[in-house]
């Protein structure tokens, strides 16, 4: 009688227990995004963060990449279901951008998530999203991936914020990590602001 209280009898069959677990696998959460990587058009990672343990190694990570690429870079559309995961991608000049969630998850929500990271990049960057400009820019792609995800949840869909942010960290930089290029360019605006008073 005290199963029958709570809604389940006592001999409840299969039916009513995958409805049950069901429902708890598809409870809503914040935690959208399992990984985004950018790999060159040879395959290989220029970068990666993954945000849970479905790929714990570096191997199988890169296993993965390597998948992914091979079934998507010939392709024109934008969205794929691969190993059960909802894969979203963009390609440009010689870079593909990757955003990986669950296969429950919507497409919506990671496409946005993606054109954020393009967009936001392609500012930062002054429209010459390339490999050599991402590599030598990137302290302020981790910074903007940063903007967006954190541990898999979406923080941020607009580029414009995500720039500025960048933007502002990246003027915080201590002068014990600056390169004698950078003091010195710092030290001549400074002369220069002071001749203009």
């Amino acid at each position: 009688r005290e199963g029958e209280r709570e809604g389940v009898s006592e001999g409840a069959g299969p039916r009513q227990r995958r409805g049950k677990m069901e429902a708890l696998v598809l409870e809503p959460t914040l935690y959208t995004v399992k990984a985004i990587f950018i790999i060159d058009n040879d395959g290989e990672r220029i970068l990666a963060k993954y945000y849970d343990s479905t790929y714990p190694s570096v191997k199988e990570q890169k296993a993965f990449e390597k998948n992914i690429f091979n079934k998507t870079h010939r392709t024109d559309s934008e969205i794929a279901l691969l190993e059960g995961l909802t894969v979203v991608y963009k390609s440009n000049i010689d870079l593909y951008f990757y955003v990986i969630g669950s296969s429950h998850e919507n497409e919506l929500m990671l496409v946005a998530v993606l054109n954020c990271l393009f967009d936001s990049l392609s500012q930062m960057l002054r429209k010459n999203v390339e490999k050599r400009t991402l590599l030598e820019n990137m302290e302020a792609v981790f910074l903007a991936i940063d903007e967006i995800v954190d541990e898999g949840v979406i923080l941020e869909s607009d580029p414009q914020p995500v720039v500025q942010r960048v933007a502002l960290r990246a003027d915080d930089v201590p002068l014990t990590e600056q390169t004698v290029a950078q003091v010195l360019q710092s030290a001549k605006e400074q002369i220069k602001w002071s001749l203009l008073r």
